[in-house]
C-alpha cells in the first residue's frame, strides 16, 4: 500500500518539485524496492533536467544484468549476480590457438607433448545448485584431494564467471560458469607417422597408427588424430564420419565440410557404407565363413567394456580365415553394424579373441575367458577384476580410464599403483613421495604457486605455453615419472583394411602382423 501512495505522490508532484526533491523521493522509492540501491536510482533519475517518467522506476526482479553489478563471487552481504549462459558453437572446431597450447617431442619409438597450463570449464549442473563449490569439488572431482582444490583458489586458478574464486563455500547458482585451470600431462603414443591415403577438396583419408585417439578424450588432447592433422599439416575444421578405436589402426576418414560428412552419414545409416577390417586371434579359426549376430551391452563407458547379453543391440559380423600358423589365425571380419567393440566382443564369444586384446583377452572373464558368453560374474565383479589384473601387470594406463573412475571399483589400490610404477622425481622414491604429497600441497600458497600465464582461445578456452619445462608446486604429475610403454605395448592386432561407399572406396596396406611369414616376437 506504502508503495502505491509513493507511485500516486510521484506522478502528481513530479512537475512540481525541484530536482533535489526529486532525488529525494526516488531514493525513499527505491528503499522498498528489493534489489535497487540508492546509488542505481540516483543514477538513473539524474539525465537531463526533465523528471524521468514514472515508469522508470519499477520492481526489479534480477532478470537481467543490473547497471553497477558484477559476475562471480560477491562481497559479504552482496546478491551475487550469475550472467545467463553463453551460446556455444555446436561441434568440434580447433583452431590456430589450440594447436598452439603446446608442442610435441620424440623419444623412444614416442610422440610425446610437453605439459602446457589448461583449463576445464563447465556449466552448472542441476545437482549442483545450493551446494558448495567445495562440496563440488569433493564429491565430482575426486581425482585432487581438497588441498589442491584450496590452493589452487589461492593461486587464482578457480574462476566462477570468469572471476577469481578465493572463497570455496560460496554457495552455486544456476548458470554459473566454472573454469578449473591445470597443469596438463597426457600419455605418449606411438611416432609412427599418420600416412595419407586421399586428400581432395571433400575428404582426407588418413591410414591411422594404433595408440592414437581420434579426437580429443579423457586425457588426450594433442596427442590425437584431429590435432596432429591440424598442427603439422594445417588441416583444420575436420568433420568426423566415423571413429577407430584408440588401439585399432587403419582407414580414418574426415569431412572438409558438414555438407560432405553428412552425404556421407547418410550412406552410413542406409547401410551402404562396406566396411572390411583384418584382425589376429587365437587358435585355429574355422575355415568355413563364420557369421556372429549375437546383441552386445556395454557393461562400462567409462571403462569401456562391453558384453553379449540378450538386451544388448542387435549386431551382425561376419568373418573369414585367411591363414593359420599353428598357434593364431588371420580373420578377416565384415561388421554389417557399428557397435562399441562390435569385432571384438563377437571374436571373444567365439573363443578366438585377438590375440593382444587388453580387455577381450584377459583371465578376468574366467577360464574361458568369455567364450559363448559364460562370464559367471556380475559387471561389477567383472569390472573389478579387470581393472586388477592390470593393476598386477602394471598396466593400468592400457584402459584409458582416469584414476578417479577407478576409486569407486578398486579404492585405493588405484594411486598405490601409480605409487609403485612412478619414481619420484627429486628423490627417485616412493616413500618420500608418497608422504610428502598431502603437506606439499598444504604448503603451496598465492605467494608459492605460480600464477598461469593464460591465453584464451576462439572458444573461450583458457590454455598457456608458458611453461614448457618448468614444474608446477601444485601438480602431482609433475613430482612422478611415470614408465614409458614400450610401441609394442600401443599396438592391438586390428586393422581397418577398407572402407567403401557409394561413390568411394579406401584401402590400407595390410599390416606386418596380418603377413603369412610374420612370427610373433
Amino acid at each position: 500500500m506504502r508503495l502505491t501512495v509513493l507511485r500516486s505522490e510521484l506522478g502528481s508532484r513530479s512537475l512540481l518539485a525541484e530536482p533535489g526533491a526529486r532525488r529525494g523521493l526516488a531514493a525513499a522509492a527505491a528503499s522498498l524496492l528489493p534489489g535497487r540501491s540508492m546509488e542505481e536510482s540516483q543514477a538513473g533519475g539524474e539525465q537531463g533536467s526533465s523528471p524521468p517518467p514514472v515508469k522508470r522506476l519499477r520492481l526489479w526482479t534480477g532478470k537481467g544484468k543490473a547497471k553497477g553489478k558484477r559476475a562471480g563471487p560477491a562481497e559479504e552481504g552482496e546478491k551475487r549476480y550469475v550472467p545467463p549462459p553463453k551460446k556455444r558453437n555446436p561441434g568440434v572446431s580447433f583452431g590456430q590457438s589450440h594447436f598452439a597450447e603446446t608442442s610435441y617431442y620424440f623419444e623412444g619409438g614416442l610422440r610425446k607433448v610437453r605439459p602446457y597450463y589448461f583449463d576445464f570449464q563447465t556449466y552448472c549442473k542441476g545437482r549442483w545448485v545450493g551446494e558448495s563449490l567445495l562440496h563440488v569439488f569433493g564429491t565430482e572431482f575426486r581425482a585432487q584431494p581438497l588441498e589442491y582444490y584450496r590452493a589452487a583458489a589461492q593461486a587464482g586458478r578457480l574462476r566462477l564467471n570468469e572471476q577469481p574464486v578465493r572463497d570455496l563455500g560460496v554457495i552455486l547458482k544456476n548458470n554459473d560458469f566454472i573454469r578449473n585451470t591445470v597443469h596438463r600431462h597426457e600419455p605418449p603414443v606411438t611416432a609412427q607417422a599418420i600416412e595419407f591415403l586421399e586428400e581432395n577438396d571433400e575428404v582426407v583419408v588418413v591410414d591411422k597408427p594404433s595408440s592414437l585417439p581420434v579426437h580429443p578424450c579423457g586425457r588426450f588432447r594433442h596427442n590425437t588424430v584431429i590435432f596432429i592433422l591440424g598442427k603439422e599439416h594445417n588441416l583444420k575444421e575436420l568433420h568426423t564420419i566415423h571413429r577407430l578405436d584408440r588401439l585399432t589402426s587403419g582407414v580414418l576418414m574426415f569431412a572438409k565440410s558438414a555438407e560432405v560428412s553428412k552425404r556421407i552419414d547418410e550412406q552410413v545409416r542406409q547401410r551402404q557404407l562396406e566396411k572390411e577390417y583384418v584382425c589376429r586371434v587365437l587358435g585355429e579359426f574355422p575355415e568355413n565363413e563364420v557369421t556372429c549376430e549375437e546383441p552386445i551391452l556395454v557393461v562400462s563407458y567409462k571403462v569401456g567394456v562391453c558384453r553379449v547379453d540378450p538386451k544388448g543391440k542387435v549386431c551382425k559380423t561376419v568373418f573369414r580365415r585367411l591363414s593359420y600358423n599353428g598357434k593364431t589365425s588371420v580373420v578377416k571380419c565384415f561388421p554389417y553394424t557399428g557397435r562399441t567393440h562390435q569385432i571384438r566382443v563377437h571374436l571373444q564369444f567365439l573363443g578366438h579373441p585377438i590375440v593382444n586384446d587388453p580387455i577381450y583377452n584377459t583371465d578376468a572373464w574366467g577360464p574361458k575367458k568369455g567364450k559363448g558368453g559364460h562370464i559367471n560374474k556380475t559387471d561389477d565383479e567383472l569390472l573389478r577384476a579387470l581393472v586388477e589384473e592390470h593393476l598386477s601387470k602394471q598396466s593400468l594406463g592400457i584402459l584409458d580410464v582416469a584414476e578417479e573412475d577407478l576409486k569407486p571399483i578398486v579404492g585405493d589400490r588405484v594411486q598405490e599403483a601409480v605409487l609403485d610404477t612412478a619414481v619420484n622425481v627429486s628423490s627417485g622414491t616412493r616413500e618420500e613421495f608418497a608422504g610428502g604429497e598431502k603437506s606439499r600441497i598444504s604448503a603451496c600458497s598465492q605467494n608459492s604457486v605460480p600464477q598461469a600465464e593464460l591465453h584464451k582461445t576462439e572458444s573461450g578456452e583458457t590454455c598457456s605455453n608458458e611453461s614448457w619445462g618448468e614444474k608446477d608446486p601444485l601438480c602431482g604429475e609433475c613430482k612422478i615419472v611415470r614408465p614409458d610403454p614400450s610401441p609394442k605395448d600401443l599396438v592391438m592386432y586390428l586393422h581397418a583394411l577398407r572402407y567403401k561407399g557409394a561413390e568411394f572406396e579406401y584401402c590400407s596396406k595390410m599390416p606386418a602382423w596380418a603377413q603369412d611369414d610374420w612370427e610373433e616376437t
